[in-house]
């Protein structure tokens, strides 16, 4: 039998721990092209693990082309592409080719990413994976009516090249916006960005380099996590506090304090309202404190402010630029989750010369964002229309937000427990102690339902029992379906452990 030895007390899935060791036994010559290996249910069986947890390592490295199945054979491993050879015949570059590309890439960034569970749910299946807004929800003929209406108005002018900082209509209209919620801007204090994404890694080129110092909430925005990660930034985390009970919710400030007085920080990214993954909200008084402990520190704030007009229930909080007498935040922005995330268009909110050298950043990357896009939602805003679509939204939201909390209270078992949002499109679930969701979702999509394991919000020190529910996407029976199928799944291994343990009680009550 294959040398394979699975750690279950790891934070690393065991498909995952599975998945590795094959392919590094593949790539360190132990097993060679043509080679058998064990089915799925023999190995599962000397492995002691879920037959689905070695079917799920099988199928990852079968998509990587390292193993390929043969009904009524078996599978066998396939042939591996030899490293790059300097003497002639030259190696194709493509195809089946001689080219280890892997060996090539400038860094090294973890091979598992979030995007890859929105794919794996059929179409008919129930997914928590992504928060997004719904597209069914979607003012389709509004929308195609401001952008034909801005390319008879001016079509030669937003089909050129434009200005790196934004397209002065849509700037106009984003100033009266934010003016009319309380936060005075001024154009040299505004940056259109291609969304928060491109946002971050603008901010994170201007700031900072290779071994900087930068604070975020742990879990957090795994974009965010990509980007910093990326440029070689030290990542220091600080925790969410997400029970109530525990104190004030939202990122812990003693914690956020102490790691100010021990590093050299350079700058802070922050959620405060409808954190991503958790959905808590920091108060006010917590939010004002924060201010002036960055004050004091003289360290930044970056202000994710992407879920913050998704309020839909309790007192609305100013935002930290609301707030911000020293002028030490800086506001991003999106249109993403309060309309039409493919149209990725975004903004920041910064001093004058933080949204020049910006500016200068944007135009080296991608010289400006895409200018129809900006037209098109300059009227659309104009025209009250995105004040009718939000407005709707936030209606479906509360109504979805409120099954899913229902559904949960229902069905879950006891032992669970989850965060209560005022808004946003996440929530956050911790399962009993000992449990990983990440084995529990090789369960849940055996029945065509799935949800984001906690891991993938993690940079430090992972909760392995954490997952987030997003409920903005779903209607409100397939939320209760979806829930009804988690809970379930659950219970069943809640009840396999409760087995397991009897038996092992009663191996020792004989032994003695």
């Amino acid at each position: 039998m294959l040398p394979l030895q699975l750690q279950p007390e790891s934070h690393i899935p065991l498909y995952i721990q599975l998945r590795d060791q094959l392919r590094a036994l593949v790539h360190a010559g132990d097993l060679r092209p043509g080679d058998r290996i064990p089915a799925s249910r023999e190995l599962a069986v000397h492995l002691g693990v879920h037959r689905t947890t070695v079917a799920n390592a099988y199928a990852e490295l079968e998509s990587e082309g390292l193993i390929e199945g043969h009904v009524g054979r078996g599978t066998f491993i396939r042939g591996v592409a030899q490293p790059l050879r300097i003497t002639p015949p030259p190696p194709a570059l493509s195809g089946n080719g001689g080219v280890r590309w892997e060996s090539l890439f400038a860094d090294e960034r973890g091979e598992e990413a979030l995007d890859r569970l929105i794919h794996a749910v059929p179409r008919d299946g129930i997914s928590f994976v992504i928060a997004r807004p719904d597209e069914h929800f979607f003012p389709i003929e509004e929308l195609r009516n401001c952008c034909n209406t801005v390319l008879r108005r001016e079509g030669a002018q937003i089909l050129q090249l434009g200005p790196s900082d934004g397209y002065p209509p849509l700037k106009e209209v984003l100033l009266e916006l934010l003016g009319g919620e309380g936060l005075a801007v001024k154009d040299e204090n505004l940056l259109i960005t291609d969304g928060c994404q491109q946002s971050l890694d603008l901010i994170c080129k201007a700031f900072l380099r290779s071994g900087d110092s930068v604070l975020l909430e742990n879990p957090t925005y795994p974009g965010a996590i990509a980007i910093f990660g990326g440029a070689r930034v030290r990542c220091l985390g600080v925790p969410v506090r997400t029970d109530a009970a525990a104190g004030s919710p939202g990122v812990d400030l003693e914690v956020l304090e102490a790691t100010l007085l021990q590093n050299r920080v350079k700058l802070m990214v922050l959620t405060p309202d409808f954190h991503n993954p958790t959905g808590t909200s920091l108060p006010l008084a917590a939010r004002r404190r924060l201010l002036e402990i960055a004050a004091r520190h003289q360290v930044p704030i970056v202000e994710d402010h992407i879920y913050g007009r998704l309020r839909i229930r309790g007192d609305r909080v100013p935002s930290l630029k609301h707030l911000d007498r020293p002028n030490i935040v800086i506001q991003i922005d999106s249109f993403s989750k309060v309309a039409f995330p493919g149209l990725r268009v975004g903004w920041i909110v910064a001093p004058g010369n933080v949204i020049e050298r910006l500016r200068l950043v944007k135009q080296s990357t991608d010289l400006h964002t895409d200018q129809l896009a900006q037209a098109t939602l300059a009227e659309f805003t104009r025209r009250g229309l995105l004040t009718r679509h939000l407005g709707r939204m936030k209606k479906v939201y509360s109504t979805r937000l409120a099954a899913l909390e229902e559904a949960l209270r229902r069905h879950m078992p006891e032992g669970v427990r989850w965060t209560r949002p005022e808004g946003g499109m996440c929530l956050w679930v911790e399962l009993p102690a000992g449990f990983d969701a990440s084995e529990l979702l090789i369960h849940v999509r055996e029945r065509n339902v799935s949800f984001a394991p906690g891991r993938y919000f993690y940079f430090q020190n992972p909760q392995p029992n954490t997952l987030r529910l997003s409920f903005a996407g779903i209607d409100e029976k397939r939320i209760a379906r979806g829930v009804a199928t988690l809970a379930e799944s659950l219970r069943i291994e809640m009840r396999k452990r409760q087995r397991g343990a009897r038996r092992t009680n009663g191996a020792r009550v004989a032994l003695v």
